[in-house]
């Protein structure tokens, strides 16, 4: 009997991108762009400013209008549907400016998230810590906040503010999670503890996560595929090895010259 590991069977795509568009006036901001996003897979989406990785966010999560294309999300069509519809479907998104309140405790914080994931109507005059407290100390635990659960999240270290958003944005309980610059304002060691977590969660729930990043030493180190854009267009895709090795990126991202695309470099 052969001891060789059974080969690993390849996950269906969560989300497929094809043809997506977006026209400024003349300005063709995203140029009929093609992906796809894999269950268990973190999707790193990188290119210098103005590549249009914001655009292609907000047009995916409905906060912005496209010109053509289609975006179907769990084999279902969402491009065009209102952000609130396509959050409820099972996308979920995390900005690059944390959003917490600062005057709750950070248990509260995510009891918060959780009220609003279900919809429930919240009076300032109740308290936020009679919903589902064991639910958000779940959540806390996943993300390695439990201990800080009765902390005002104003007396947080950044790094643990954009952890605590981390464990607000599972309480919607996504399917996908769609991360703008998750790693802003962190130190070397506290971003890559954070992608390495948001990895293991990933893998743990089979979730899909696309993020945007400048930290290069962040993308090539975890990402399991990455996708590269300039000027509206995908010019290159594949996992590290091929990234660093195809010439256009070189030439368009990191410089006539070539940056060493294993170090900590940020776009331009």
């Amino acid at each position: 009997m052969s001891g060789a590991l059974p080969a690993r069977v390849p996950q269906p795509a969560l989300l497929q991108v094809r043809g997506l568009t977006r026209r400024f006036g003349g300005n063709l901001a995203v140029d009929g762009i093609d992906f796809d996003v894999r269950a268990g897979e973190l999707l790193a989406l990188i290119g210098p400013n103005g590549a249009g990785k914001s655009t292609t966010f907000n047009m995916i999560n409905g906060q912005l209008t496209a010109t053509a294309g289609s975006v179907r999300f769990d084999d279902r069509e969402i491009l065009g549907m209102p952000s609130h519809r396509v959050a409820r479907l099972g996308v979920g998104r995390s900005f690059q400016i944390a959003a917490t309140f600062a005057s709750l405790t950070v248990l509260q914080n995510v009891q918060m998230a959780l009220i609003a994931h279900r919809r429930r109507v919240f009076s300032f005059f109740s308290r936020a810590d009679a919903h589902e407290p064991g639910r958000a100390l779940d959540l806390l635990e996943q993300v390695g906040m439990a201990h800080l659960a009765q902390h005002p999240c104003s007396a947080l270290a950044y790094g643990d503010v954009k952890r605590l958003e981390l464990a607000m944005s599972l309480a919607a309980e996504p399917r996908l999670l769609l991360m703008d610059e998750p790693t802003a304002g962190m130190g070397p060691a506290e971003r890559h503890a954070l992608v390495a977590l948001v990895k293991q969660i990933v893998q743990a729930r089979n979730m899909g996560v696309l993020f945007t990043e400048h930290s290069m030493d962040v993308v090539f180190e975890h990402a399991d595929r990455i996708i590269v854009m300039a000027r509206g267009r995908m010019i290159a895709q594949g996992d590290a090895a091929a990234i660093r090795a195809d010439a256009r990126v070189r030439e368009v991202y990191f410089g006539a010259h070539g940056a060493d695309t294993g170090g900590s470099h940020d776009a331009p």
